[in-house]
């Protein structure tokens, strides 16, 4: 498959307005692995948002437009499990009473892939271990784990870069972030990132690496005075493997 097909990458709301360097990582760590990555400039919002917060109507145009927008490539790649969700698990769902766009919905679901997901299996890409490589602990984000069950792509791929990891209490526990859950209940959410923090330090490592440009937000922006620094495994392992 490497080097065949045209790959779309989403960038997502949060790595196109907050942290572009994760996106520049993601699509170099691609192009390494010997793809061509276009970006679709026309790309918007994948509705996640609207979706999550009971606005189902307000989803459809922007879900029927990212239809559009990435239906034309081989496979679409994004830096984000939350996103990914939204477009694999979410738009057949939304758009199952109007049967053409179902139909189209299926078909790029089944083209979407999660970027470490896209790097294990379908690139079969893996990186030249490292000798700096830093000890590492690793945050799962909620939808990435629970919704498309992807936990031992991204550690298999630190590892390889030489990172050793050290596991923390229920990598898996939610880190507060939920989208406009951390907006609604900010108390609640930060009480949970702080735990979440706690349980990372407890781990001395200095680098906390999550695959989620949501969940890396939430956490990077409580970190301070933690002696953690909290990246996305894109950023990790771009820089491990120049």
């Amino acid at each position: 498959m490497a080097g065949s097909k045209r790959i779309a990458f989403m960038v997502t709301c949060i790595v196109d307005q907050v942290m572009p360097e994760v996106g520049m990582a993601a699509v170099r760590l691609l192009r390494r692995a010997g793809y061509t990555v276009e970006f679709p400039q026309e790309q918007t919002c994948c509705g996640q948002p609207f979706f999550n917060s009971g606005f189902r109507e307000r989803a459809l145009p922007l879900v029927k437009r990212a239809v559009e927008i990435f239906e034309p490539y081989d496979a679409v790649v994004a830096p984000s499990g939350s996103c990914t969700t939204m477009m694999r698990a979410e738009y057949p769902h939304l758009l199952e009473p109007w049967p053409d766009w179902y139909a189209r919905a299926q078909q790029l679901a089944a083209k979407t892939y999660e970027l470490s997901e896209f790097l294990v299996h379908q690139a079969q890409w893996q990186p030249a271990a490292n000798a700096q490589a830093p000890r590492v602990t690793y945050h799962d984000s909620c939808h990435m784990n629970r919704m498309l069950h992807l936990y031992s792509e991204p550690r298999s791929l630190l590892a390889a870069a030489g990172c050793t990891l050290v596991e923390m209490v229920e990598p898996e526990r939610c880190c507060g972030f939920g989208g406009v859950f951390s907006i609604r209940m900010p108390e609640v959410s930060n009480a949970m990132t702080g735990e979440k923090l706690r349980r990372a330090v407890a781990t001395e490592t200095n680098l906390l690496v999550t695959a989620d440009p949501g969940c890396l937000m939430q956490m990077r922006g409580l970190a301070e005075g933690s002696g953690l620094r909290v990246e996305h495994v894109a950023t990790v392992l771009e820089e491990l493997t120049r």
